[in-house]
């Protein structure tokens, strides 16, 4: 999943697709007092690093409080969103060529 993503920022997602998975960003941060991403908006978040992050929180964090395990069950369903639209970028390049 993470070799399929895009090294640019994410194209290819609704308004409201980017501001879900930012939120989910930011849900993350907020609930595990991380700073990942800081400063930057979500066009300017290469769409590999966000999965890449995605998948380690998945994997690394355990999460203990409400909060905690909110942010972190919604970060498989952001996973895959990434990669759908990276399989579809993906798809849509190979017509091109």
């Amino acid at each position: 999943m993470v070799r399929r993503a895009p090294e640019a920022p994410l194209t290819g997602v609704s308004a409201e697709d980017a501001q879900y998975l930012f939120a989910r960003i930011g849900a993350v941060n907020a609930a595990f007092g991380l700073d990942a991403f800081a400063g930057l908006t979500f066009a300017q978040i290469p769409a590999r690093a966000l999965i890449h992050q995605f998948i380690e929180w998945w994997r690394t964090l355990e999460p203990e409080t409400d909060a905690q395990r909110e942010a972190h069950g919604q970060l498989p369903g952001a996973i895959r969103l990434i990669d759908t639209v990276s399989t579809w970028l993906e798809e849509q390049a190979g017509r091109r060529r």
